[in-house]
């Protein structure tokens, strides 16, 4: 089993407690841990894999809080570093009528934007490791290049890179600025997870198909296209293109979906002996459960509400792909 490491931000998520509202008309909330790595790392865990969460924490309560929680659900932090240099970012999410939100941010001056590439290992990786980030903490100058030292390290001791652009606009001066950031990085992945949401923004281009081969540049062997409650597909740069049409569930909330999708899908990879040079190899055998596991794991998570909280178990997930009727070849 090899070790996914999640670099990136941990913050604190404000769930509003009343469901279609603004966040101008919201009367309470309720504190969950949160960001997009750190749900990866988590989902990873709750899935048997060894996940390692790459972050710097405040010296504040609520990196005391995210730092229980990460070890409360396996995580490895022995990674982390805490700052008394910067406070813990906050999100205030609002939630509308079918689960989807929309965020307002406080995190100018988060912890965990204070990583400097001096700071990045070489022996902390081996081969066969994992590397996932995201788009939101690429948003100061000193994190891209603490990202391409990380990216640089993992790559020369043989691990895989998967990126997930997870655009939060929001945090970025304007939307040119994000865009430009996201295609520097695409091509220094092997591994890029975009939504159907995200896809025109990243490439400009209106036509699916081809948006999509043009995510192929650099290092990018496989792309992930997910498409929310119609499920998701999964190209490879040979030339495949496999389709898992999801599931129907009722959507509660989709906070973390999108990271319990990719979170199934490298955890499920981390177990299958992969390296640079048999990445599509493997995805090709096993695409059949790498997809339908993925999108179990997204479905179930946006079916309650919360994001870390709502994270189901290995046996939830494959409980639930039994439970639809669908008939899938386990690796191995």
């Amino acid at each position: 089993m090899k070790k996914v490491f999640c670099m990136g931000e941990a913050l604190i998520d404000f769930i509003p407690a009343q469901k279609n509202k603004s966040l101008k008309n919201v009367e309470g909330f309720e504190r969950v841990a949160g960001g997009a790595p750190m749900n990866v790392a988590i989902t990873v865990s709750k899935y048997s894999g060894h996940s390692v969460m790459l972050t710097k924490l405040a010296n504040d309560h609520f990196g005391d809080y995210l730092m229980d929680v990460l070890q409360e659900n396996g995580v490895d932090t022995s990674y982390i570093t805490r700052s008394s240099k910067g406070e813990t970012g906050l999100a205030f999410v609002s939630v509308d009528q079918d689960g989807e939100r929309s965020f307002s941010f406080y995190r100018k001056n988060a912890a965990d934007l204070l990583i400097f590439p001096q700071e990045i290992k070489a022996d902390w990786f081996n081969e066969g490791d994992f590397l996932h980030f995201c788009s939101v903490n690429l948003v100061k100058d000193s994190m891209k290049e603490t990202h391409k030292k990380a990216i640089k390290e993992i790559r020369k001791k043989g691990g895989i890179i998967s990126f997930d652009p997870n655009v939060r606009l929001p945090l970025w001066p304007n939307a040119e600025a994000c865009q430009e950031t996201i295609r520097r990085f695409i091509p220094l992945a092997d591994i890029v997870k975009v939504s159907d949401e995200e896809l025109s923004f990243i490439t400009e281009i209106d036509d699916e198909k081809k948006a999509i081969q043009s995510l192929f540049i650099g290092c990018v062997k496989t792309v992930v296209y997910t498409r929310g409650k119609d499920g998701a597909v999964l190209y490879l740069k040979s030339g495949e293109r496999y389709e898992d049409k999801g599931y129907k569930v009722v959507v509660v909330d989709t906070t973390g979906a999108g990271d319990a999708f990719i979170g199934g899908f490298l955890s499920e990879l981390s177990f299958l002996n992969v390296s640079q040079d048999n990445l599509c190899a493997k995805i090709n055998e096993n695409h059949q459960y790498l997809l339908a596991f993925s999108n179990a794991s997204g479905a179930l998570t946006a079916s309650v509400k919360g994001a870390i909280q709502s994270a189901p178990t290995k046996h939830d997930v494959l409980t639930f792909i039994t439970s639809q009727r669908k008939i899938i070849s386990l690796p191995g």
